[in-house]
């Protein structure tokens, strides 16, 4: 796909499709009443109607007569004061998802109203707005089939158009956007791929393919290697699969590198490629969604991939164990003891609360590898989609000030994360009768004990994120 920023006016533009962003209770003044008036009142009348309110992510289709463009899209801002960097992506998503089953080639999108919308900052309407529409392009649909009537159309250009705008400028951020979705998209692409295709062994190739386009730095850990470096909690989650696990390890930067900021940063994601529960077996019921639980994997996989992109050579490393959690022969058991590899003994009380296992391991040879700063991100637990809902990521941190930092990061990427407690009052629920702690304990404040589990294998500013 092409990319090209344009100063025109937006009736000027000539596109398959413009989409033109309008805000709750619109004035027909300015520019927009111009295009309203050169597309013979339409956008008017489609108010009138009741067909365009405003609303945000609301769509309405147009006929483009008057214009430079077959068809106008018209997509609601909702309160233009209320409009944050998240609802920006979602905005440019929703117009590309419109036309799903359309042809379009040529999309011109007028990102003016949102610049103006997000304080005047046409470069972050730019990045966001370009970010959007690459992500909304994405439908996991078509990863096995060859034909999906209704999927998002597949661009030859995306034209941005921000009339006085500085080209340039607005050029470098949109690109900035792209590969970000693109990296995105990667992600998506991997997690939503069948178990029976991502076993941890496929996943490990997939990294290599990863690195080997990237010029980075990988080293695969097999089952044999990781019982002699002491995994031990990372092997009793990966024994009981015929798909043996695989510890993943790529960098950026050279060993031991910091970056400007005197740091080495890990990524750490879990990569549970099909979890049945083991012995603790799942019911049924939406056990197939369970191939869903490598993401955490896939998205430091596809992390990494998109830091070489945008600022090669950056110090920073991606760690995803990977694992299949199936019950068997060799199988963990509930009660059984194992060493993890910061030496800390743990019963499993629950084979099923398996993530923070390979997790706890992960990050601690990550800081082995000289990690100074961890984030891990893990579909840990459905407590948290029980607490926040499916658009809110519950993250726990320590020191503050790092976790802070994480926020002011999220915040510019448009992402949603709602801070929980790490209370020390829980953690004598973990204790156990055989080991230093045990994994699993009773129901109440599940959400935070996981974060407390974790944190007993870190010594090092450390980040979680639970995007269950």
């Amino acid at each position: 796909m092409q990319l090209r920023v344009v100063t025109d006016q937006p009736w000027d533009v000539p596109a398959d499709v413009l989409v033109v962003p309008v805000a709750l209770e619109p004035a027909f003044d300015g520019p927009l009443g111009e295009l309203d008036r050169r597309a013979g009142g339409e956008l008017r009348s489609l108010v009138a109607f009741g067909e365009s309110t405003g609303k945000r992510y609301a769509t309405a289709l147009a006929a483009g007569s008057g214009t430079k463009s077959g068809r106008l899209l018209v997509v609601g801002l909702g309160d233009p004061q209320t409009l944050d960097r998240e609802m920006t992506v979602r905005i440019g998503a929703t117009a590309e998802r419109r036309l799903g089953g359309r042809t379009v080639r040529r999309l011109a999108v007028w990102i003016s109203p949102i610049a103006t919308a997000l304080g005047n900052d046409a470069s972050a309407a730019a990045e966001l707005v370009a970010r959007g529409v690459v992500q909304g392009s994405f439908d996991p649909r078509t990863i096995y089939r060859d034909e999906v009537e209704t999927a998002p159309p597949v661009l030859d250009e995306l034209i941005l158009v921000a009339p006085d705008a500085n080209v340039t400028e607005l050029t470098r951020a949109a690109e900035r956007g792209i590969v970000i979705a693109e990296g995105a998209n990667h992600a998506r692409g991997l997690a939503n791929r069948a178990s029976n295709d991502v076993s941890p062994e496929v996943l490990a190739d997939e990294a290599r393919a990863v690195a080997a386009k990237h010029d980075l730095w990988i080293d695969v850990i097999e089952p044999e290697r990781a019982t002699e470096l002491g995994m031990g909690m990372f092997m009793a989650v990966g024994r009981g699969s015929d798909n043996p696990p695989r510890m993943i390890v790529l960098r950026s930067g050279g060993e031991g590198e910091r970056d400007a900021l005197d740091r080495h940063l890990a990524l750490v994601g879990k990569g549970v490629c099909f979890d049945s529960g083991g012995i603790s077996i799942k019911p049924s019921g939406g056990m197939e969604e369970m191939k869903m639980d490598k993401t955490g994997a896939c998205t430091v996989i596809a992390a990494i991939a998109t830091v070489a992109r945008l600022a090669p050579g950056t110090p920073l490393l991606a760690v995803a164990p990977a694992v299949e959690n199936m019950p068997g022969p060799h199988s963990t058991r509930p009660g059984d003891i194992v060493t993890a590899l910061n030496g800390k003994t743990v019963d499993i009380t629950n084979t099923d609360a398996e993530g923070r296992l390979i997790l706890g391991d992960a990050m601690t040879y990550a800081e082995q590898l000289g990690a100074t700063h961890i984030v891990d991100v893990a579909t840990l637990t459905g407590a948290v989609h029980r607490a926040l809902g499916h658009l809110v990521t519950g993250a726990f941190g320590a020191p503050q000030a790092f976790y802070d930092d994480v926020m002011e990061a999220a915040a510019r990427a448009g992402e949603r994360y709602w801070q929980l407690p790490l209370i020390d009052d829980y953690r004598r629920d973990m204790d156990s009768w055989y080991a230093e702690l045990q994994n699993s304990s009773s129901a109440e404040g599940s959400l935070v004990k996981s974060g407390l589990f974790l944190r007993e294998f870190v010594t090092r500013p450390w980040v979680h994120l639970d995007i269950a």
